[in-house]
């Protein structure tokens, strides 16, 4: 008979208690000191922030336990995403087709000049550093921190501690991929902020107050014909068990091509990823689930609308937020003890080199909103979507340019554009050799994308001229 009095019944709950109450007290230091107000912090990381200060002292060390942890980042980043594959919700573009495939252009190269960087740091750090937990490859985890966020750091970061493994080399990837997750945050609120402060002391900016009051209407909440909040089951009930069930789906899914017989390339390259890529096959069968019940509406056999969109937004983001507090706080920094120069190297040049990049990117292609433009994509491509949103609306409050829309509408084309690149990751890790044709690879594709983006828009400029 099972003892609810033992600690192995509270265990995981007790992760869980961990998590909300440093969420509750951060959102309170968040809101209430004016230091981490300005700086845009998201509560999600101070909260993990504040676990990480915590956990030297013995008895809060005891109580974090970093495999939790981690198996919570991981499904959390599932779940979110397919939380927002579900979703129905159209979106009102003040945009142009072009302008979109153009920003998801930006992204899947920001993706590669991220990785291309963190190889040029990492590969002649292991050819002249003589250390036994130092990986060649790990210098590709930079575009799944900065790029990616805390769930694929971690994914990718366990892959490559087992390609590592396998090659005699002790590497604490799972830490070094979280670590330069929680520096990409920083890196995007406190620069962000610091530069949109030079602008504005220069007049480029003026300053807007951004109201985080959001005006819902009854569309908002529900749309046509939807089944009731509470009935012989509740609305929200309903929309948890749609998304477990295609993280159910996932499962099967994967676990499925684990069993596959898929040949050399395969079994080395693409079978390691599989468990990583729990967030796109999320992605990729919520939407087939959703197509399946509208389909199911439009012929009649289902006669009420059982998704609600904002229910989903409030499940993406409770999952996106645990995520981070759990990412944030499973990272040890006694397995980095001999990996702290190539993760400073690694975020400062990552760092410099996508503030350059985004910048010029955004003065190319968003003449007419070039700041909105780029804070937005910046806090994206150093933390996540909502750290780009955050950013916007200090100096756009009221979405009056396409830039929020131009984030949101890029995922497609990114997906597209960077979906080889991340087969290289599972290439990448298999051998120094593997590593620097990976590296050649990424500074081809890297000049195929910005001769896109710069040369196409000169052409149009010119063509303006005559």
């Amino acid at each position: 008979m099972t003892s609810f009095a033992s600690m192995s019944a509270w265990q995981w709950l007790i992760q869980f208690f961990i998590i909300v109450v440093a969420l509750l007290v951060a959102n309170l230091i968040r809101c209430n000191v004016p230091l981490f107000k300005r700086s845009l912090l998201p509560s999600a990381l101070l909260a993990g922030l504040l676990i990480l200060c915590l956990k030297p002292f013995g008895f809060f060390s005891v109580l974090v336990n970093k495999p939790s942890m981690e198996i919570i980042t991981y499904h959390a980043l599932g779940l979110g995403f397919v939380a927002m594959a579900l979703k129905n919700k159209k979106i009102k573009s003040s945009t142009t087709t072009m302008k979109v495939v153009e920003t998801g252009a930006v992204t899947a190269s920001t993706y590669i000049l991220q990785g291309f960087v963190g190889l040029l740091v990492t590969i002649p750090l292991f050819l002249l550093w003589n250390s036994s937990e130092f990986f060649y490859a790990s210098g590709l985890l930079l575009p799944m921190g900065y790029g990616q966020g805390p769930g694929q750091a971690l994914n990718f970061g366990v892959t490559f501690s087992n390609w590592a493994a396998g090659q005699g080399i002790n590497f604490a990837g799972a830490d070094f991929g979280l670590s330069i997750a929680a520096t990409g945050f920083i890196v995007g609120s406190l620069v962000g902020v610091v530069y949109m402060n030079v602008l504005r002391r220069k007049g480029k900016l003026s300053q807007k107050q951004a109201d985080y009051r959001e005006a819902y209407t009854l569309q908002d909440y529900e749309s046509e014909n939807e089944i009731p909040h509470a009935e012989s089951i509740d609305k929200l009930t309903v929309q948890i068990s749609l998304v477990l069930l295609v993280y159910f789906l996932v499962f099967l899914l994967m676990y499925g091509i684990e069993q596959l017989d898929l040949g050399p390339f395969g079994t080395k390259t693409l079978k390691p990823m599989v468990w990583g890529f729990n967030f796109l096959w999320g992605t990729l069968l919520g939407v087939l689930v959703k197509v399946i019940i509208n389909r199911l509406r439009r012929t009649h056999l289902m006669q009420r609308e059982y998704i609600n969109n904002y229910s989903l937004d409030r499940i993406a983001g409770t999952c996106f937020d645990f995520m981070i507090v759990a990412g944030t706080a499973a990272i040890d920094f006694n397995n980095l003890r001999g990996l702290w120069l190539p993760l400073v190297l690694v975020c400062l040049l990552g760092a410099v080199a996508t503030f350059v990049y985004v910048r010029a990117c955004a003065r190319r292609l968003y003449p007419d909103y070039r700041y909105e433009g780029f804070f937005s994509m910046f806090g994206m491509l150093t933390g996540t979507a909502s750290n780009g949103m955050i950013l916007l609306r200090e100096i756009d409050p009221k979405f009056e340019t396409p830039a929020a829309n131009n984030l949101v509408l890029q995922t497609i084309p990114a997906i597209v554009f960077g979906f080889p690149v991340l087969l290289l990751m599972g290439f990448g890790p298999q051998s120094l050799k593997s590593c620097l044709i990976t590296l050649g690879i990424l500074a081809v594709a890297f000049a195929a994308f910005a001769l896109f983006i710069f040369r196409k828009r000169r052409t149009q400029t010119s063509n303006k001229k005559h």
